[in-house]
């Protein structure tokens, strides 16, 4: 056990220390960037369905999940993620691969507690314009880099073999870049501009799992999960510059000031979550998720206004379940395998040019037994955006790979 916990506490200092670019896509560019999916691989296979307690795997969006561990489990998953990019006039391709969670869950009989650290959100985008002003050809560059990350601690009780409850507090902290370089090509100095955001702070959610009969053959799932508005600090600075690009694009700088701006709170929105589901143990479940999110509270890291962009509340719908033919066969290993599939609609809340962000999903998954541990496998098809007003649409393609171990970490010796 004691092994364990070492490699554990390891690997989780080594990721909270790996910075990662997360996202390839300009949207991340809005609020405090491109919001990470917060479960585990075999809840994304099912359109982001999280609506059940497991004895022996993790459910990371309900907190009121982990009284239902009887093994403690030590999960880990990882994306990579394809992504076409479009507007009216161009294209292009990008590929990134990021780590989704790295948790342990801990059964403790009637209790149960899970603690671990996964993104909250990623900032990631390389964007060029050009446009002829008097005659002259003014070029602009816009990046930007950065994730906020989350380390979470949660403890659920059952308050009866039907009723549990549970909740999560996590700290979330994180460094977020963006950097825009103006060019006229007459001129051999460029300026740029360079934001920079420290965020930290913390916040917390509640949730509930509720299961009861129906017919004695079948279970109906209900699940609730709120989390309040929490407010994080954004500690800002600003650099403006003038640079020179040698022949292979090493920039060197000229003359450079930091300018004084003022410190921000940042929002992460009120969210509720409602589930219901209906499945017959071990063999199948069908259920759907609602999802209401105060995006309005959003605002941008810098308060400079833009006319063209605004935030209203959003909403996300998901349907998804699962098949297992016979999850106790001992002639067919497919038969113990675990077919999921979901799909889900969601309205991001971020409004460009009077035009909504809209992200549909479609989702496709095998989770491949290994005794009490398993491999989950997932495919994501999707859709972010608009070329409308020569905006950009995102068609992506999403690989998940995740690993649950889980084993009694906890045992009484016989023999010193």
């Amino acid at each position: 056990m004691t092994k364990k916990l070492i490699v554990f506490v390891t690997l989780l200092f080594c990721v909270i220390g790996y910075s990662q670019e997360g996202t390839s896509s300009p949207y991340s560019y809005y609020g405090l960037g491109e919001v990470k999916f917060r479960g585990t691989q075999s809840s994304r296979a099912m359109g982001g369905l999280g609506i059940q307690g497991d004895s022996i795997s993790l459910n990371l969006l309900n907190p009121a999940s982990y009284s239902h561990l009887r093994l403690t489990t030590l999960a880990v998953g990882a994306t990579s993620t394809f992504t076409n990019l479009e507007n009216e006039t161009e294209k292009g391709k990008a590929k990134r691969t990021g780590l989704d969670y790295l948790a342990v869950g801990i059964p403790m009989g009637k209790f149960g507690a899970s603690l671990g650290v996964l993104p909250y959100s990623a900032v990631g985008y390389k964007l060029k314009s050009s446009t002829t002003i008097d005659g002259q050809v003014v070029e602009k560059s816009f990046t930007g880099e950065g994730n906020i990350n989350k380390v979470f601690f949660g403890l659920a009780y059952s308050v009866n073999k039907k009723l549990s409850l549970g909740f999560d507090v996590q700290y979330n902290f994180g460094d977020i870049q963006n950097e825009s370089i103006e060019n006229n090509t007459s001129i051999t100095l460029s300026g740029r501009e360079r934001n920079t955001s420290r965020i930290s702070g913390s916040s917390f959610n509640i949730g509930a799992l509720y299961t009861t009969k129906w017919k004695e053959k079948y279970d109906i799932y209900t699940s609730f999960v709120f989390s309040p508005e929490a407010r994080l600090n954004s500690t800002n600075e600003r650099n403006l510059a003038t640079v020179t690009f040698t022949g292979n694009g090493a920039e060197i700088v000229n003359d450079n000031i930091d300018i004084a701006v003022p410190n921000s709170k940042l929002s992460i929105p009120t969210k509720l979550a409602l589930g219901l589901g209906l499945g017959e143990k071990n063999k199948w479940l069908v259920g759907s998720e609602v999802t209401f999110q105060s995006s309005s509270q959003i605002s941008n890291r810098f308060r400079d206004e833009d006319a063209d962009v605004a935030y209203k509340n959003s909403q996300k719908f998901v349907l998804g379940g699962f098949y297992i033919p016979k999850f106790d066969s001992y002639t067919s290993y497919l038969s113990r395998v675990v077919y999921r599939a979901g799909v889900r609609y969601e309205n991001t809340g971020l409004v460009i040019k009077n035009k909504e962000i809209n992200d549909y999903g479609m989702n496709f998954g095998l989770g491949l037994p290994l005794g009490y541990s398993k491999i989950d496998v997932g495919f994501e098809f999707g859709v972010r955006g608009t070329t409308y007003y020569n905006l950009v649409r995102e068609n992506y393609f999403n690989l998940s790979i995740g690993l649950s171990l889980s084993d009694k970490w906890f045992k009484k010796r016989k023999i010193d």
